[in-house]
């Protein structure tokens, strides 16, 4: 009587290792193999490496931003235009978008 006393406090623990066993053992025995796998996935795999080698090749050889070369004012100015805020003066600012009546000196 002792013996499936002692079982039966165990329980859980035992049906959790052999959930864990049952599981890993039909993924040993019913999934691919890693050859499989890999090449299945080559294309994938090199065009990433590719694509990784080109950032690394282009991140080195290019200007920082934070340089002032005259690429980066180009750049900023096409983010300007692209943005549509041109660069405008308070005078034209004012002449533009105010009646001309506000925009007269008042006379004293």
């Amino acid at each position: 009587m002792e013996i499936p006393e002692k079982l039966l406090k165990f329980k859980y623990p035992i049906i959790l290792t052999l959930t864990l066993s049952l599981t890993l053992s039909s993924l040993i025995i019913f999934a691919p193999s890693f050859f499989t796998i890999l090449t299945y996935f080559w294309p994938l795999f090199l065009s990433t490496a590719l694509f990784l080698v080109a950032v690394i090749f282009f991140g080195k050889t290019s200007a920082h931003p934070g340089s002032d070369s005259p690429a980066a004012k180009a750049g900023e100015g096409l983010l300007d235009y692209v943005a549509g805020q041109p660069q405008l003066t308070a005078d034209s600012y004012k002449s533009e978008f105010l009646p001309r009546v506000l925009l007269q000196q008042p006379t004293v």
